[in-house]
């Protein structure tokens, strides 16, 4: 007489749900939302990078062109005059600096030190973006010229004008700012400068000095490659 089993046995479907539903239950905890995010990582300390540093490079170049001219009268007739952007402020060109080394800086340093750099990357950029906003409109550096040119403290430039450097260095500052926004909004993630190579002060263990064969010349010039004595015995 046979056995009839109370317990239901598996249909395919139910098979095949299962296997559906496994994949999503085993990738559950696999740690895949990491990947967006060392992605996300990788991307903005690229971006920093190449944004400081771009920005860095307008402000300085920026700096070294002509932002305004004029012309001075001297002799009874005018002398065209022109300054850079050096003589009309010399901030922007110093905070790019000082933005380049806290780009550096940023990823020297850990935690709350690198929250620190990253804010100073930040006003370096806002603070040269500023001083060469102002700049644009400024005629006190060409009127000094103006006076100097002529030997006449009371002169004055005429005929003013001013050329769009100012505000390419403005832009050049404002993605230095950027960059610094990115640091601060990313930097503790990004990866800091490795220190395995630094030497901690102890001394160094020497390898063992191996035996040379006087009767193999390669070995000789390796010894001494090496600066060893291959006449010494070991």
């Amino acid at each position: 007489m046979g056995y009839v089993s109370a317990v239901p046995h598996p249909t395919p479907s139910d098979n095949e749900a299962d296997a559906a539903a496994a994949p999503g239950a085993a990738g559950s905890g696999d740690g895949s939302g990491a990947v967006p995010a060392a992605r996300s990582s990788r991307r903005s300390v690229g971006a920093a990078l190449l944004l400081g540093a771009v920005g860095a490079a307008v402000v300085l170049l920026a700096s070294g062109q002509t932002w305004a001219e004029g012309t001075a009268a001297v002799g009874g007739g005018t002398l065209p005059l022109d300054v850079d952007g050096r003589a009309v402020t010399g901030v922007p060109a110093a905070l790019a600096i000082v933005g380049l080394a806290a780009l550096v800086a940023v990823f020297a340093v850990r935690r709350a030190t690198r929250a620190l750099v990253a804010g100073l990357l930040a006003l370096s950029g806002a603070g040269a973006a500023l001083a060469a906003f102002l700049g644009a409109s400024d005629s006190d550096a060409l009127n000094e010229e103006a006076a100097r040119t002529a030997a006449d403290s009371a002169a004055t430039v005429d005929a003013l004008s001013h050329t769009a450097w100012p505000f390419v260095s403005a832009a050049g500052g404002l993605l230095i700012l950027l960059a610094g926004l990115l640091a601060l909004r990313y930097g503790g993630n990004w990866p800091a400068m490795s220190g395995r190579y630094e030497r901690d002060g102890s001394p160094r263990a020497r390898k063992a000095r191996t035996a040379v064969d006087p009767e193999r010349p390669e070995e000789l010039w390796r010894a001494l490659d090496r600066g060893e004595d291959p006449t010494r015995d070991s």
